[in-house]
């Protein structure tokens, strides 16, 4: 085979470029030689190797166009003596098993085939934050289990054969954790190591990163999540993106960065996955260049996730959103009772600003499930091999009375009703909701508050779960199903608390035990939320209808007088966690009618959903309602002050 060398560093795009005849190679590297290894049909030893001319550089940056055949041939560089791989490279062989200790040690070699990819005319869905559910996933761990029912578990395809679960389970965004090539054998003294060259003399340590928070390869896809045969991961992966927005949901990638990388080198890498693979959007983990990401017109429809978005301008299309544990700390305390957490749910129920989003969860990776928060006092990470002292221990949960798993009735019951609140707390604030997956049926990690390590069943979902715990299933189908059909709980803008459009009462207002005063001393652990419908818009373009939300997470009940409705309308109640006979929540068109319309006493560690809606009293019902009316007059209106049970059973 022959290769021919020629002199061209005009162009500016690192890595492996197709050009007429060849491929052009960019590379950066600061020492004094740089060679190119080419192999081929997976050869051990290099079938050519070809030196970079410094006369072909450009800065730090190594140019050489190489005319020939590449067909089945990869490659990697010689830096100074020592190999690296290209970190521009965007396919590899030698990592294609998951956790392979043989192959730990390994540079790998970037293949040069480029191939073709038909994507049918594929279109972003743009869903916006108002409007989206996020659903959190690892690639691997989603469908590894036996139980999980598909062909390909572990895999992008795996996820890809879920799609009719998520769109009956009414999400519409997923994020999934990092799914570029790393190295999941993890190795010692890594914060030594350069992402770009790698120590030959590094041992493994026998553990995986399953999580992926590490630098990696950026421009691939990882191989090891990839079903294999004819497939390969990047024709893998953009079938998962076509797919999924072929049922108009978007995929969001978890990309870690380490603060190392250049921000051009950080662009780069969001560009190319928008470009190459049609993403919708990014949780930016780590140290990235927030600031240069937030102002890029290239991004400015996609969304990007961030810890803080602080002195970055949103933009016109409200792309960011800011990512992190505040309302999940804040929520988890209400949740289990702490004193002094009422103007935390106020902020945190409202909070949504016009230029920046903000993603709402209970749990997460780094933390509890959802069902291990209220089954756990302390974290259990002995699995991990650090004798428990890895992972936070502020968890902020409640084990109701018992450590772990139990056969009690009354502490089975009320875990239960503490997640249908802590559901509730998440998709009735203004917010974007975010989801962990499992955690709608109730998925344990048996109290692992970081099971970063755990490529094992700890960390898999148990898809029988679905089966054993569909009532929570359904709970939670049915309040994403409640949200969406009504937008006062999830407005395009935070409420302004003002009734700036004179509709009688505010867009959102706050109670306490008596209407429209709030009560803020350290002890209260109730409140009041009054959504004035008319503020929302259903699709079909009618105003929404009116909510009252009661909270209560004392331990004890607490009666809430309700607010006046307008004259045509009584409260129904729609969901009561404490209803376990239905749920939790009502049927649309079935909610419980009130007997009473001025008071409800709320059990305790409770939430109440009560709407307001037309009514018409039936025949009879009007007939005693003219005769009190009557009565009244008659009694110069002293009955209105103090209401008779004959008043209080026309209500």
């Amino acid at each position: 085979m022959e290769f021919k060398a020629i002199h061209d560093k005009r162009r500016c795009m690192l890595g492996a470029v197709p050009v007429e005849g060849g491929v052009h190679f960019s590379v950066v590297c600061q020492g004094e030689e740089v060679n190119l290894l080419l192999f081929q049909d997976n050869g051990r030893k290099p079938a050519a190797r070809i030196p970079f001319s410094s006369q072909d550089k450009v800065g730090d940056v190594w140019n050489l166009t190489l005319l020939g055949d590449f067909q089945n041939f990869t490659y990697c560089y010689e830096m100074d003596g020592k190999l690296a791989e290209d970190p521009y490279g965007q396919s590899f062989c030698g990592r294609e098993t998951w956790g392979s200790v043989k192959n730990a040690e390994k540079i790998l070699r970037a293949g040069l085939k480029k191939e073709e990819y038909d994507w049918e005319g594929d279109q972003a869905p743009e869903i916006p934050f108002e409007e989206c559910i996020f659903y959190r996933l690892h690639p691997r761990g989603f469908t590894r289990h036996s139980s999980s029912g598909v062909k390909n578990r572990g895999t992008f395809s795996g996820i890809q054969e879920k799609i009719p679960y998520l769109l009956e389970l009414g999400v519409t965004t997923l994020e999934i954790l990092p799914s570029v090539e790393f190295q999941e054998v993890m190795m010692p003294h890594k914060a030594d190591v350069s992402p770009y060259v790698k120590a030959q003399e590094e041992k493994p340590s026998g553990k995986v990163n399953y999580w992926g928070f590490v630098p990696g390869l950026y421009f691939a896809p990882k191989a090891s999540y990839c079903s294999g045969g004819e497939n390969t991961p990047a024709a893998e992966f953009k079938d998962l993106v076509k797919a999924l927005h072929r049922e108009g949901l978007e995929l969001v990638m978890d990309l870690f960065f380490t603060g190392e990388e250049t921000e051009s080198f950080v662009l780069d890498v969001l560009r190319f996955w928008v470009m190459e693979y049609h993403v919708d959007g990014f949780n930016l983990i780590g140290f990235a260049p927030v600031r240069t990401l937030g102002r890029d017109p290239y991004l400015s429809r996609v969304k990007l996730l961030a810890q803080s978005w602080d002195q970055v301008p949103g933009g016109k299309h409200r792309h960011l959103a800011e990512y992190n544990e505040g309302f999940a700390i804040a929520m988890k305390r209400f949740l289990k009772g702490d004193e002094g957490m009422i103007n935390s749910l106020i902020h945190y129920t409202r909070r949504n600003p016009g230029d920046c989003a903000v993603i709402n969860y209970m749990a997460n990776v780094n933390g509890f499930t959802l069902m291990d928060n209220v089954s756990y006092d302390q974290k259990h990470n002995e699995a991990n091999g650090e004798h428990n002292q890895d992972g936070t221990d502020y968890n902020y949960s409640w084990n109701c009375g018992v450590e772990g798993p139990t056969r009690k009735k009354r502490v089975l019951e009320m875990r239960r009703k503490l997640i249908r609140n802590a559901v509730l707390l998440t998709f009735l604030s203004q917010g974007t909701p975010l989801l962990l997956a499992g955690d709608e049926f109730g998925n344990s990690q048996s109290g692992n508050n970081n099971p970063y390590c755990q490529d094992n069943e700890i960390s898999w979902l148990n898809w029988n779960l679905v089966k054993s715990n569909e009532k929570l299933l359904e709970f939670v189908k049915a309040v994403i199903r409640f949200r969406k059909d009504h937008p006062v709980f999830h407005f395009a803008k935070e409420p302004q608390n003002m009734d700036y459009r004179s509709l009688g009462m505010p867009d959102v207002s706050y109670h306490g035990e008596k209407a429209w005063k709030p009560e803020f001393e350290q002890f209260r652990r109730q409140l009041g939320i009054l959504y004035c419908g008319p503020y929302g818009k259903k699709k079909d373009g009618s105003p929404d209808d009116y909510f009252f939300v009661a909270y209560n997470m004392h331990w004890e009940p607490h009666e809430f007088a309700l607010p006046n409705l307008p004259k045509t309308m009584r409260w129904f109640v729609a969901v009561n966690t404490d209803a376990k006979e239905v749920n939790g929540i009502y049927p649309q068109g079935e909610e419980l009618f009130l007997e009473r319309q001025k008071q409800f006493m709320v059990p305790p560690r409770s939430i109440l959903v009560f709407m307001g809606k037309e009514w018409t009293a039936p025949e009879e019902e009007k007939k005693v309602s003219s005769a009190g009316a009557r009565r009244r007059k008659a009694e110069g209106g002293k009955a209105a002050k103090e209401p008779s049970k004959e008043t209080e059973k026309e209500a």
